[in-house]
């Protein structure tokens, strides 16, 4: 069953929508397509967003790890670097301060009918993807190379075994979830 998905873009296509709505309805009912939530966390008054995402993040890492090892799915690195990281954190940083939406929650707050991010943010998104697209070119062997460290893993960086890796990293996830909500976050 799982080659048939793997071999079917189809399929693919119309799974990543259903666990893209699905995505989207838990972060409506998480409330935090809400500007007020999004406003709160910048203020660093409300942790609603960085526990369900921490959450998110968790689970993800379990599931992804756990499907590799049973040969479900396999893991697809991507190459990083210093300018990748830091011109997406410029750019996802600009978006998210002057908006109060990342691309998820803005998805999500447009789904509910929030004028501000169908408009500003999902015409945002298409036409930074645009631009990035036109500079692309110029900058995929120039700016977006420095300081390059390849497709690695943190657990690859650390030299640790994968799911040695994998569970430092969840008891840390837990460790900063117990821990707001220890501090009334």
């Amino acid at each position: 069953m799982i080659e048939r998905i793997r071999s079917s873009p189809r399929t693919q296509q119309v799974l990543g929508l259903l666990f893209g709505i699905c995505f989207g309805f838990l972060l409506q009912k998480g409330g935090v397509t809400r500007y007020e939530v999004i406003l709160g966390q910048l203020l660093l008054i409300d942790w609603t967003v960085v526990t369900i995402m921490l959450t998110a993040v968790f689970t993800g890492m379990l599931g992804v790890h756990l499907m590799v090892s049973l040969g479900w799915a396999n893991l697809h690195k991507k190459p990083g670097s210093v300018g990748r990281t830091v011109i997406g954190g410029l750019i996802f940083g600009v978006g998210f301060g002057m908006l109060g939406y990342c691309p998820g929650t803005g998805m999500g707050a447009a789904g509910q009918g929030s004028l501000d991010a169908l408009l500003g943010g999902v015409m945002g998104m298409i036409l930074g993807a645009a631009c990035f697209a036109a500079i692309y070119p110029k900058a995929r062997d120039g700016l977006l190379k420095k300081g390059d460290f390849g497709d690695v893993t943190l657990d690859q960086i650390l030299h640790l075994p994968r799911w040695l890796g994998v569970a430092l990293a969840a008891a840390l996830i837990v460790g900063i979830l117990l821990l707001i909500e220890m501090t009334g976050g």
